[in-house]
Order: C-alpha cells, then sequence, then structure tokens
C-alpha cells in the first residue's frame, strides 16, 4: 500500500499527514493574545500544583505556547504575536511567582520572577517573532508571484497606432485620467 500523494503527486509522510488532521484556527490580534494568556495561566496553575512552580517547566511549555500563537494569527495580524506572547508571560508567571503578603508583595514577586526568568521570555519571543516573520515573508512571495502570473497572462494592449481606422482604442489601452473623445471633438 503507498502513501497518499500530495498536490504535486509526490508522497506524504505520516508526520506531515498527522499535522494536517491538527486544527488550523487563524485567529485575530485580540484573539491570539487571549489565547495565549488563557494558556500561559492554565500552564501557570497546573505547574504551581503538579511541579510546585518550577520556572523552568513553565519556560518549557511557553515555548509551544508562542509557536502556536505566531502559527494560529491572522495573515494580516502577525505583528501582534511578538507583542502579545510576553504579556501572556507575565499573566502565566502569576500563579508561580509565590508573592505573599498583599498586592504589593505579590507585584514585588512578579516583578522579580520577570526579571529571573528573562531568558525564557526573550526565548518565546523570539520564536513567535521569528514564526510570524517567516510567515509574512512568505505570503509577500506568494502575492508578489500571483501578480507576476496575473501579468503574465494578462492579454497586452494593442498599442493605439496599430488598430484599424474607425475604431475607437479600448479602455484599458487609453492613457489614464484622459477621457474618450466625443465624435464632435476629432
Amino acid at each position: 500500500m503507498s502513501a497518499p500523494a500530495g498536490r504535486d503527486g509526490r508522497a506524504v509522510s505520516p508526520a506531515v499527514l498527522a499535522l494536517r488532521r491538527l486544527p488550523n484556527p487563524r485567529l485575530t490580534g485580540i484573539g491570539a493574545g487571549l489565547f495565549a494568556a488563557a494558556a500561559m495561566f492554565v500552564l501557570g496553575c497546573l505547574d504551581r500544583l503538579l511541579f510546585d512552580g518550577s520556572a523552568a517547566v513553565f519556560g518549557v511549555l511557553f515555548l509551544p505556547v508562542s509557536a502556536l500563537t505566531a502559527f494560529w494569527a491572522r495573515p494580516a495580524d502577525l505583528v501582534t504575536a511578538p507583542i502579545s506572547v510576553p504579556i501572556a508571560f507575565a499573566v502565566g508567571i502569576v500563579p508561580i511567582s509565590g508573592g505573599t503578603g498583599g498586592f504589593g508583595g505579590q507585584t514585588m514577586a512578579v516583578v522579580t520572577a520577570l526579571a529571573v526568568h528573562a531568558g525564557w521570555l526573550y526565548g518565546g519571543t523570539l520564536v513567535a517573532g521569528l514564526i510570524a516573520t517567516v510567515r509574512k515573508v512568505r505570503l509577500m512571495r506568494a502575492r508578489q508571484r500571483r501578480m507576476l502570473l496575473a501579468a503574465q497572462t494578462a492579454r497586452p494592449a494593442a498599442h493605439p497606432a496599430a488598430q484599424p481606422q474607425g475604431v475607437s482604442p479600448s479602455p484599458a489601452s487609453r492613457p489614464a485620467g484622459r477621457a474618450p473623445r466625443r465624435p464632435s471633438q476629432r
């Protein structure tokens, strides 16, 4: 039994087929930020319960959330992924920061945890930024290819001097900004 074929007729590996079955949502900028913040808060709470607030576990879990946020952002909102991911990190670190003594103590614990674990924060932001940049470059190249293909397949307009007498040039071949002349103006 042979492997299923892709668009170009080549065999597709089972890993690629498994990845294609995963959900592929397109989140708005706000949706991507809310997804990242909610996921990191839930992961922070689970980290607190299961691993006693381990920063390494939290940081390792932050990297795939950063990648998913950048993958699932809409093409128009790609710039929001590297912006919303650090905010999500700050939201998620609240449960594991371990602050005591009211609002001030909790705030100082969060600020300290952000400073101490900045490597994970920078790493996840870098992951989201790289994925968003690669996606944007690929989208721009695809758009450029479509425009070139459309320009090549478009029928070239005939030169006005090469047209038979009595036939007015088509509106597409007229210079921009000039209206057709009325018969009384000829």
